[in-house]
């Protein structure tokens, strides 16, 4: 038996994640991958980005910081390779490349500015094909700060894939139009079989927080109508009380409840009744993109 280590770095709009997962070699077996450690911190580059146009320099001071305790962890990790990317807020800011090049310059951290097809592409190489079902259809939501990626799957193969500028920190800062949702609607049902059995599968922090909310096991989906109901209550307290009566993060508290809008949006026009959890998304799939590599 052999266990390799690799990391994935995830730039998002809303917080910045260092994965770290064993990959465990066995001679007449298929490599297990198995989560080591997941590390969060909330620099959320998305408010500079999507209201100011760039990054600022104490966002970037703070991503600077974030990316030397990174690498401080891999090296004590001992991490043999690892695959930093950044999404929708480095890549619209006007000074996106230039962020880049002062993280290499300081930490020695390549980073990758991806779009969206690429992003949808390295999460459809995670084990969702280990959910899916051939008698029915999946839509993958996967919310982020600054955009969601839209994925559907009919008999066990990719049929359609979008990535739309619709996130939680957008939202929070009335920079979604109607237009938008319009659009979101229209490519999901001209994309669906009318009368298809369609079930949900959910990605990103927010999901996951909701899931765990509920109380559900592991495996278990949400309901529409407890999310439904879960959205309604979370919308009627303040950002304070989300806080201190349900111990939700302050970077959290805010942007679960956007989340929660987009999920049941998909869900209404998909005609889904169940939202499946697997706790997959963007970091897991750059961990096998660079183990298969």
């Amino acid at each position: 038996m052999v266990i390799r280590k690799f990391a994935a770095i995830d730039i998002g709009s809303n917080a910045v994640r260092l994965l770290v997962n064993n990959v465990i070699e066995h001679e007449d077996k298929p490599p297990a991958f198995k989560k080591s450690s997941l590390i969060r911190v909330p620099v959320r580059l998305g408010e500079d980005s999507f209201t100011k146009g760039e990054i600022s320099n104490y966002s970037l001071q703070r991503l600077i910081k974030t990316m030397k305790s990174f690498d401080l962890l891999m090296d004590i990790y001992g991490v043999e390779k690892y695959m930093a990317t950044a999404t929708s807020a480095l890549r619209e800011a006007k000074n996106g490349k230039e962020v880049v090049k002062r993280v290499l310059e300081e930490t020695g951290i390549q980073i990758e500015i991806i779009d969206g097809k690429k992003e949808a592409a390295i999460i459809a190489s995670t084990d969702l094909k280990e959910l899916i079902k051939n008698d029915r259809s999946y839509l993958y939501v996967d919310v982020g700060g600054g955009s969601t990626e839209f994925t559907i799957f009919e008999r066990g193969m990719l049929k359609a894939s979008k990535s739309f500028k619709i996130g939680t920190v957008r939202i929070l800062n009335g920079l979604v139009k109607e237009e938008i949702w319009n659009k979101i609607k229209d490519w999901i049902t001209s994309h669906l079989k009318d009368g298809a059995k369609v079930e949900i599968i959910g990605s990103g922090g927010n999901i996951n927080k909701l899931h765990k909310m509920s109380g559900r096991k592991m495996g278990q989906p949400l309901s529409y109508i407890w999310l439904n109901a879960q959205y309604h209550f979370l919308n009627s307290m303040d950002y304070e009380d989300r806080i201190s009566e349900l111990g939700l993060n302050q970077d959290r508290a805010d942007v679960i409840i956007p989340a929660a809008q987009i999920f049941l949006s998909a869900a209404k026009w998909s005609g889904s009744k169940k939202i499946h959890v697997p706790k997959i998304g963007l970091a897991d799939g750059m961990i096998k993109t660079l183990y298969y590599e």
